[in-house]
């Protein structure tokens, strides 16, 4: 059997994706920028495009701007935000420690640039509150950036909450929403959200194409300079195939979330206890506010990258929290940031499920996992040093 675990990552496109995309590779090609008919049937196809978008978001079209992706949309939005509050002399911005690295980045940049950066803590239950941000605001703060929801240990921030603080204060709020665009119920207006990011790949859509929620009246500092495309706002030809299949597969996710989603959510609560019952191990995240298809553990005494290499070989695609992955020996920002100790957080593996996914896939995971951990302990010389008292277990 083979299970893929890892839709945090990315998502298999739908059907209704493809299907979407499949007439603007062949049949309507035109450029929407140019005024004969070839080009005005593709700029109906994405003032279309554009309305759908809106309508899952609950904003109006103007106030959608598509871009290459979620990182995009960050950096503008971020950027945008430090630059028109830098013209009042405001350059205090607050995040949080866990963010993704589209935003830390970026924060880290500006920081360079003379901006001051709050890093609001998360190792309470592995969110922020609220009251969190309302003590960080100054007069001096021109944006709060949070992500929605965390993209490795799943926890979902009290957006709402959030936004209320924001409004009150006369602070812009911007969100990082890629993981929960298509899977929790967002309305921008309702929430006081002034910029949202999103990234079609993450809920069925195809890679390389993304969008940014801006507020009517909210300046946009273009960070792509060339044409007058998207209102003269991010230049560059459209990718019209990608934004009608992002439109479609957000549509898609949207009209069927209450539906998908507690089928996730039972999927991933089974995990949750029986990959709870390894000895030594930790959940990572906030335990009740958390995505419905995430499932983050540590479990101590053994690597990451060992721990997918097997599972990958027992026919489970999956993800560590650890960067090691990726050519680097250091741990997780993340779990680090939540206060997972380095020898600990090396031992991170993060199961991120969607509504493709069955309960015999979730079997064979609570069937591979345990199996996989016990062998790896089994060589390992730290478990050894554990069991024979010679180092102190931390889970």
């Amino acid at each position: 059997m083979h299970v893929y675990a890892d839709n945090a990552a990315t998502t298999a496109m739908s059907q209704v994706a493809i299907d979407a995309m499949l007439p603007y590779f062949s049949e309507i090609y035109g450029n929407p920028s140019s005024l004969h008919s070839v080009g005005q049937r593709a700029k109906e196809a994405l003032d279309a495009a554009r309305a759908t978008v809106a309508q899952c978001l609950g904003c109006e079209p103007r106030e959608i701007v598509f871009t290459s992706g979620g990182s995009e949309a960050d950096n503008q939005a971020i950027r945008s935000a430090a630059i028109y509050g830098a013209k009042k002399g405001k350059k205090h911005i607050i995040s949080t420690a866990f963010e993704h690295h589209a935003v830390l980045h970026t924060l880290q940049r500006l920081e360079k640039e003379g901006f001051e950066v709050t890093y609001l803590d998360v190792r309470h239950n592995h969110n922020i509150t609220a009251q969190q941000v309302k003590e960080a605001i100054r007069p001096d703060t021109c944006l709060v950036t949070t992500m929605y929801a965390n993209n490795e240990i799943g926890s979902i921030l009290p957006i709402a909450e959030i936004g209320k603080v924001c409004k009150e204060a006369g602070v812009l709020f911007h969100t990082d929403a890629v993981q929960a665009a298509g899977h929790l119920h967002i309305d921008v207006k309702a929430q006081n959200i002034d910029m949202l990011s999103l990234s079609a790949h993450k809920f069925h859509g195809p890679k390389g194409v993304g969008a940014l929620y801006v507020r009517r009246g909210i300046p946009l500092v273009n960070i792509i300079d060339g044409g007058a495309q998207e209102r003269g706002k991010r230049a560059g030809t459209e990718n019209l195939a990608g934004i009608c299949g992002m439109a479609a597969a957000l549509k898609d996710a949207c009209d069927h979330m209450d539906e998908n989603m507690p089928k996730v959510a039972a999927m991933r609560d089974r995990l949750i206890e029986g990959l709870s019952k390894i000895p030594h191990s930790a959940l990572n995240g906030d335990p009740h506010n958390r995505l419905p298809g995430n499932v983050s553990f540590c479990f101590e005494g053994i690597e990451g990258e060992s721990l997918l290499l097997l599972l990958d070989m027992k026919g489970v695609a999956a993800s560590s929290g650890s960067a090691c992955t990726s050519g680097s020996l250091d741990p997780s920002h993340v779990l680090l940031a939540i206060g997972r100790v380095h020898d600990v957080a090396h031992g991170s593996l993060r199961l991120s499920l969607s509504e493709y996914n069955t309960d015999e896939e979730v079997d064979h995971i609570l069937t591979v996992v345990p199996e996989v951990v016990s062998y790896l302990r089994s060589i390992s010389p730290v478990w050894r040093d554990l069991q024979t008292g010679k180092r102190e277990y931390i889970l």
